[in-house]
C-alpha cells in the first residue's frame, strides 16, 4: 500500500461481500459498525498513512496509549538461529501484535506470526502475517508457501491454542494447544521459545463465551467483539514474559507430539 492509498473499513461493503443476496438490516449495521470500532479505525488510517509492519504497530501504540516491555529479555538464542516462540493467547488480536513487535525489534524485522481473520484485514502488516488455515485441508499452494515459511530465516510466533484464552474454574487460560509446532519444530529443526504474554479480556467476553457454549451455539459469537476488546486495553502496560530455549531434539520419541505440546503450554504458564 502507497503512501497515498488510505486504507479503509466499509463494514456495509463486508456484508455485501460476504453475502450478497442477504439484506442486512440498518439497525445491525450500524451495531457492527460501533463493535467493530470502524469510525476510530478509519480515523488512525486516515493520520498514519504509509506505514508499514513495525512502524504501523508503533503509531497504533502511540494511538492506544499502549506501552510494552520483555523480562526475561537474556533468555532470547542468538539472532543466527531460526526458532519458533510458542505463547499462550490471551486478548485474540493485540497480544500477537505486542509479541511480533517485540521479536521484530530483537530480531531486526524478521519476525512472521500466526494470525486470525480478525487481523488479515490490516494490510499495513500483511508481510508479518500467516495465515491461519481454520479448514484443515491444505490446498497445495498453502503447503508450499508453508514450507518455505519455516525453510526461511524469519523467526515464527505461533498460537498453539488456535483461539484466545477463555475463563475456565475462575483462570483465564488457553485450551489446549495442538501439536503443529512440536512437529513442525523437529522437522525444520528450529527451537522452541516459550512466551508468557500478560493480559486477559472483559468480564462480558467470558461471559458471553460461555453463554454461547450453554446454549450449543457453534458458531464463535464471541470472537465478533475482539476489536471492542482491543479499544478496551486502552492505556494499558503489556510485558511478555521469555523463557529458556527448549532445543528441537527435547523433543523425542519418549513423548508424543501431543505430549510435548502440553509441557510446554506447562512450561509457559509456570512463566506467570
Amino acid at each position: 500500500m502507497s503512501k497515498d492509498q488510505v486504507m479503509k473499513i466499509d463494514i456495509a461493503k463486508v456484508l455485501k461481500h460476504k453475502a450478497p443476496k442477504t439484506k442486512v438490516p440498518t439497525f445491525l449495521v450500524n451495531y457492527l459498525r460501533k463493535i467493530v470500532h470502524e469510525d476510530e479505525f478509519n480515523v488512525f488510517f486516515k493520520n498514519n498513512p504509509g506505514l508499514k509492519n513495525l512502524e504501523f504497530i508503533e503509531a497504533a501504540f502511540k494511538y492506544l496509549d499502549v506501552t510494552t516491555s520483555i523480562v526475561g529479555k537474556a533468555n532470547l538464542p542468538p539472532k543466527d538461529g531460526r526458532y519458533i516462540f510458542a505463547s499462550n493467547h490471551p486478548l485474540g488480536g493485540l497480544d500477537g501484535i505486542t509479541t511480533g513487535y517485540l521479536i521484530g525489534k530483537e530480531y531486526d524485522g524478521k519476525v512472521r506470526f500466526f494470525s486470525n481473520d480478525l487481523m488479515m484485514f490490516l494490510h499495513p502488516m500483511k508481510e508479518m502475517f500467516v495465515p491461519v488455515n481454520k479448514v484443515g485441508i491444505q490446498s497445495k499452494g498453502h503447503a508450499e508457501m508453508m514450507q518455505e515459511l519455516y525453510e526461511s530465516d524469519n523467526h515464527l510466533v505461533t498460537y498453539p491454542a488456535g483461539m484466545c484464552s477463555r475463563k475456565i474454574n475462575g483462570k483465564i487460560i488457553d485450551l489446549e494447544w495442538k501439536k503443529n509446532f512440536i512437529s513442525k519444530a523437529v522437522q525444520y529443526q528450529r527451537d522452541v521459545v516459550p512466551i508468557y504474554f500478560e493480559g486477559r479480556n472483559s468480564n462480558f467476553f467470558y461471559r458471553l463465551a460461555k453463554i454461547r457454549k450453554f446454549l450449543g451455539v457453534k458458531f464463535n459469537v464471541e470472537m465478533m467483539y475482539l476489536a471492542d476488546e482491543m479499544f478496551k486495553q486502552r492505556g494499558n502496560h503489556f510485558t511478555i514474559r521469555i523463557g529458556n530455549p527448549i532445543p528441537w531434539q527435547t523433543f523425542d520419541k519418549s513423548k508424543t507430539h501431543t505430549e510435548w505440546a502440553q509441557e510446554v503450554k506447562d512450561i509457559v504458564y509456570k512463566m506467570a
